[in-house]
């Protein structure tokens, strides 16, 4: 289907409620893809969301009805709108019904004292703008930051005490019944206690109305929604233990009620494995859920680093508002110790702000007029007043929230593999529960029956496929979590892939490798000459050049306090150098083909010059008053942090290569002093992604720049990382984003990335070979070899374990130890 000229690709995610295991998600994407429009869907059982590309318009209320088709719910988010225009209850009433007319909405509250509307469903915010429109208001949506993740909290949590509810009245009920059974088979003397006291009759009736009571209320959940999903010819999770459970209740009940019904020899009960079953998946769910919301915890300190309120100037006095109604161009006060509320420009005041929340860089940063300051980082001594430039989701705090959330909900290529092997798992294990029965029913020692009920239900029990569904997106969310906390974003998910594979890190010099702002790097002057009187004469001279050698010159007679004399005349002498008059002297500042040109022999300065080439300086010469006076040199210095951050890709086994357009003499002076294994130089900007394509016959490349003229290059990379610190163009083009200024986020990217993967392949493993060694045996294998079979319960209690094993395992990551953890918060 061809977009529209006017549409524009979107995304649009959807919260989904019910998904239980690695099926249910390729349900849901299945019935996403088959809505019109729809580009690819692609679902996270982890986050419970799904991103649906969209290739042209789509109706949001025709995405969630193909979700609530599908057996699952899209949960009802809440909207917050600032509306414009209205003056009494009429103008409240209207808006009201406007909004409540929009399909999808819930419920819509209208409060005039505070122009806000409340909206509650599935319905997108720019429908509603809409709505609103329309009966002659404006509305706009307003961030919910804070409050709308404590919505999704609270929501989390009262789901999260539902379940441990449950699971306290299931093993309650569930106690007894496992007594009263079991303790008849493995207590000496149990058996005939019970036949003596209360008799097998009503043991067997106690047991009945005990499990009738755990499956009608804690285990409901499982028939709810897995006999619906069985109906539709499209059995999950739920419909395994559904159809586990019932088969042993069932067989039960006909053992308690009418046991003529079974052949002689089969007459027995499985109440305790119906409702252990249930417990133990309920136990299971329990520690599921605390695990997934510890995998999110990256997510919660960075919501929890917003500020609530800002103290901002109206006219004459300060106010203190909620964040969510400062606007751009306020005038916002901060007082030592406080959070700054939004983004903005000091005009007033100087201070130091710990940015460590944004960089990973633990050192305070100084701050005066016409510095830019962040929110949610934190003031430490001074007091200043700040310009709002970005508020609400415009912020970079909630850019990055973003970026990660939309990390953390990605699919990998890995999954792929999950996803398809996953769509047919569910049918095969029902499918092996059967073939489980008959062979047992048709081939089996008696009593038959009852062999065959057993295990066919230990496999259809032991076969959930929890442990596949999550074994992929927590590690994601943990991993790219884990990385928040370093200052490295990853923007698309995938990059934590592709970048375990790299053989070759490329580099961009100036303002990567090196500060990107060129100084006044040597002065070394002749026999006479005076160190202070040189600088300012050559610096008087260069400031009528806009060369940067040039600008780097008067900065740094600035620094030393020094004034500069007045020029008489100057002239440029193209492809030499520049000449001018001051202080009744002629001054002539070029190369040493300039001063070969006017007679002066550079020789004295050989030794000098020699060195300086060997460093990747190029010389520059002045000669004052018809004598050779200096030679200069300016050059970018390299970050201090260049070196070791080299040294710590070699230790990850990389190759480090260096793009620059800097002469190769220069170029290799500096891969030289940093030892760096590969250098392109004298490389024009459009030339930077020819020059990545040759560099991937080295191996797959990650290229890391930060400037606009390296945005090509970012996008031709396997990988892009860009500086944090760069351009809004680099940043958008790159897969990675290193807050920190320095190349520290480079190595600590891709250990994380392969210490994550490494995470996942372990995760996927034992996942896989979990199924594959216990189904077997689950269905009865060691019987002839070793007359061993694996009860329900034990099977409830594996799988149980197997999910959280593998969300403990992914866990781990929140622990990763970065190459360079002075990086690290």
């Amino acid at each position: 289907m061809n977009a529209p000229a006017s549409f524009t690709r979107e995304t649009v995610s959807l919260p989904i409620e019910g998904m239980t295991c690695a099926s249910c998600v390729g349900r849901v994407e299945r019935a996403l893809n088959a809505v019109p429009g729809v580009l690819d869907a692609s679902v996270n059982l982890a986050t419970e969301r799904a991103d649906v590309r969209l290739a042209g318009p789509v109706e949001r209320a025709e995405l969630i009805r193909a979700v609530e088709n599908a057996g699952y719910t899209v949960t009802a988010a809440t909207i917050e709108l600032a509306i414009e225009g209205m003056t009494c209850a009429s103008c409240v009433g209207r808006v009201e019904r406007a909004l409540r007319a929009v399909p999808g909405v819930s419920e819509a509250t209208v409060n005039l004292a505070t122009e806000r509307a409340t909206v509650k469903g599935a319905a997108d915010p720019a429908t509603l703008v809409a709505a609103v429109a329309e009966v002659g208001y404006t509305a706009r949506a307003v961030d919910g930051g804070a409050a709308a993740n404590a919505e999704a909290e609270a929501k989390k949590e009262q789901e999260h005490r539902i379940l441990r509810r449950d699971l306290g009245i299931a093993a309650g009920l569930t106690l007894p019944v496992f007594l009263l059974e079991m303790g008849s088979h493995v207590i000496p003397g149990m058996h005939h206690l019970i036949a003596s006291t209360i008799g097998m009759t009503a043991s067997w009736l106690i047991q009945f109305a005990l499990t009738t009571l755990v499956l009608a209320f804690p285990g409901m959940r499982f028939y709810r929604k897995g006999i619906p999903a069985l109906l539709r010819a499209a059995p999950d999770m739920n419909s395994l233990v559904a159809v586990g459970t019932l088969a042993a209740y069932a067989y039960s009940l006909v053992a308690t009620f009418a046991p003529g019904l079974l052949p002689a020899g089969t007459v027995n009960v499985y109440y305790e494995a119906a409702a252990v079953i249930v417990t133990l998946i309920l136990l299971g769910r329990v520690l599921e859920a605390r695990a997934k919301g510890r995998t999110s915890e990256a997510i919660k300190r960075l919501v929890g680093l917003q500020a609530k309120t800002a103290r901002v100037r109206r006219g004459a006095s300060v106010v203190e508002i909620e964040v969510s109604d400062v606007a751009p161009g306020d005038i916002i006060e901060v007082r030592p110790g406080e959070r700054v509320p939004v983004d903005g420009e000091v005009v007033e005041g100087d201070s130091w702000i710990d940015e460590s929340m944004i960089t990973g860089e633990p050192l305070p940063v100084a701050k005066t007029a016409g510095a830019t300051v962040t929110g949610g980082t934190v003031n430490q001594t001074g007091a200043f007043a700040f310009r709002a430039t970005a508020v609400g989701g415009d912020t970079m705090l909630a850019q990055i929230i973003r970026m990660v959330e939309e990390a953390q909900g990605s699919k990998l290529p890995i999954q792929g593999l999950v996803d398809k092997i996953t769509m047919w798992f569910v049918p095969a294990v029902m499918t092996l529960a059967a073939l489980t029965f008959g062979v047992w029913f048709f081939f089996g020692p008696d009593p038959a029956l009852t062999f065959g009920l057993v295990n066919a239900v230990a496999v259809l029990i032991i076969a959930c496929p929890c442990a596949m569904g999550l074994a992929t997106p927590t590690s994601i969310m943990v991993g790219t979590g884990r990385g928040a906390e370093l200052g490295v974003l990853f923007r698309k998910g995938d990059a934590l892939q592709g970048l375990q594979d790299a053989k070759v890190v490329a580099l961009d010099k100036t303002g990567t490798l090196t500060e990107g702002k060129p100084t006044l790097t040597d002065l070394v002057l002749a026999d006479g000459f005076d160190r202070a009187k040189v600088l300012s004469q050559i610096a008087a001279v260069e400031a009528k050049s806009e060369h940067p050698i040039a600008r780097a010159v008067v900065k740094a007679a600035s620094a030393e306090g020094l004034s500069l004399p007045a020029l008489s005349s100057f002239e440029s002498v193209t492809g030499f150098g520049v000449a001018a008059e001051a202080d009744g002297l002629r001054i002539e500042i070029g190369a040493d083909r300039y001063m070969a040109k006017l007679g002066h022999d550079v020789g004295a300065f050989g030794e000098a010059a020699a060195r300086l080439a060997d460093e990747g300086k190029s010389p520059l010469y002045a000669a004052i008053g018809g004598r050779l006076a200096a030679i200069i040199a300016v050059a970018d210095p390299i970050k201090a942090t260049t070196p070791e951050a080299i040294r710590a890709l070699h230790a990850l086994g990389l190759k480090v290569a260096m793009i620059t357009g800097d002469n190769r003499r220069t170029a290799e002076a500096i891969a030289r002093r940093l030892g760096i294994d590969e250098v392109v130089a004298e490389v024009l900007p459009d030339g930077k992604v020819a020059a990545i394509k040759r560099l991937k016959a080295l191996g797959a490349v990650a290229f890391v720049g930060d400037g606009i003229n390296d945005a090509p290059a970012l996008a031709e990379a396997d990988v892009g990382l860009a500086i944090g610190t760069g351009t809004d163009v680099a940043i958008e083009a790159a897969d990675v984003v290193l807050m920190s200024g320095s190349l520290k986020g480079v190595p600590n990217a891709i250990a994380l990335s392969r210490a994550t993967m490494r995470n996942i392949r372990q995760n996927l493993f034992w996942a896989f070979a979990y199924n594959a060694a216990l189904i077997p045996v689950a269905a009865g294998a060691l019987w002839p070899v070793s007359g061993i079979l694996l009860s329900p319960v034990f099977a409830a209690g594996a799988m149980a374990l197997s999910s959280v094993f593998v969300l403990g395992n992914a866990l781990r990551l929140r622990h990763f130890a970065a190459p360079m953890a002075e990086v690290a918060r």
